[in-house]
């Protein structure tokens, strides 16, 4: 199946058809679609485009325990500069898991304060897959429409080789605490509504989803 097809299976699972794959909660991991008039706009003054290191390393400390990412740059340049700049805004500091599905990813990258989120929800060009999304891989979220990639990542949970084909490009992994990704909950599955999040921010998903786990603080190792 060519790239096109695959994306264009990935819009109508997105716009709500009926699959096996959807009926288990495993659609590909999708953010919300940037209205045309955002996605145009230049990038906010807030906005850093920073050149990522090499390799770089992340500690985040979430509800659930340490976790240590290591970045590679060569495996998708353009998403490790994103991350590498998200992480230096403090972008992550209290975002919540949203998004947990069992035995498939755990998704975020909805910052806690709604502002936060729209300033940053600028598109970044796609990176080519050079990494399977393997177990404790992290990756960029992204619509069905190509270079939609904004703010939302996800860790794979389990080996997910099917992603690959679909352009999902892994930049990072996890290199410490996958223990602690494991333990983030799932009670709330798939129910978190992205849009209310990104205008809403965690005042929305404290009152309607109070035991979601979440990212304490993220920071680059020095």
């Amino acid at each position: 199946m060519t790239r096109i097809s695959v994306l264009a299976t990935v819009a109508l699972v997105l716009l709500g058809c009926s699959s096996s794959k959807q009926a288990e909660g495993q659609q590909p991991p999708a953010s919300a679609q940037a209205p045309a008039s955002q996605a145009q706009a230049p990038p906010p003054a807030a906005i850093t485009n920073d050149k990522a290191p090499d390799t770089f390393r992340v500690n985040m400390e979430l509800s659930t325990g340490p976790v240590i990412l290591e970045i590679t740059r060569a495996d998708a340049p353009i998403g490790a500069d994103r991350f590498y700049n998200l992480v230096k805004a403090k972008f992550f500091d209290g975002a919540r898991f949203f998004r947990v599905v069992p035995g498939f990813v755990v998704q975020f990258g909805l910052a806690a304060n709604p502002a936060m989120s729209q300033a940053w929800s600028v598109p970044i060009q796609d990176d080519p897959v050079k990494q399977t999304n393997a177990r404790g891989a992290l990756v960029f979220a992204a619509t069905s429409q190509p270079n939609s990639r904004t703010e939302q990542l996800f860790i794979n949970l389990v080996d997910n080789a099917r992603l690959d084909q679909a352009g999902f490009a892994p930049f990072g992994k996890v290199v410490s605490g996958m223990e602690a990704v494991d333990k983030i909950t799932s009670q709330y599955g798939e129910q978190p509504d992205q849009q209310a999040i990104t205008t809403q921010g965690n005042a929305y998903l404290e009152q309607a989803f109070p035991k979601l786990d979440f990212i304490k603080t993220a920071t680059i190792a020095k």
